[in-house]
């Protein structure tokens, strides 16, 4: 199981997706350079210290796709299922890149701020290369048998 590449792909794709959990995703200010927010992927952090958390749904996205990740590295043994949920788990993370637009832009409409975002937003996007070459790997992995099999 960890002798296969995909399985490396597939927990440093675990690995950004929880780190990208924990860190902030963007910072608001105006147009002076004053702070006006801090989002981060469950809450919104306002420069006078309160808190929004209306943002749950890119928690709870980036939470499903880390726990589809871990959870694809033990389906080794079910190659075709593999693939769907790594395949999954690449348009979920696709769909918290739509999210986070959406709450940017709402933001941003709503309180005038300008947007400048954090270098860990750029972690599910590298989740899904991750996922990408893990898929590719196990799409490789089946192909091989399959031709073994055919020699049989």
């Amino acid at each position: 199981m960890i002798q296969r590449i995909q399985t490396l792909y597939l927990l440093a794709a675990c690995i950004l997706c929880v780190a990208a959990l924990c860190l902030p995703l963007a910072h608001f200010s105006t147009a002076e350079g004053e702070p006006v927010a801090t989002l981060y992927n469950l809450w919104m952090t306002k420069a006078d210290g309160s808190r929004s958390f209306s943002y749950w749904a890119l928690f709870a996205l980036l939470l499903f796709v880390s726990t589809l990740s871990f959870m694809d590295i033990f389906l080794f043994r079910r190659r075709a299922l593999q693939m769907r949920v790594a395949s999954f788990s690449m348009i979920l993370l696709v769909g918290w890149y739509v999210a986070y637009g959406v709450f940017v832009w709402l933001f941003m409409n709503t309180n005038g701020a300008e947007f400048r975002p954090h270098w860990s937003a750029a972690f599910p996007f590298a989740s899904i290369v991750f996922l990408y070459l893990a898929f590719r790997g196990i799409y490789r992995d089946e192909q091989l048998v399959r031709s073994l099999d055919r020699l049989r």
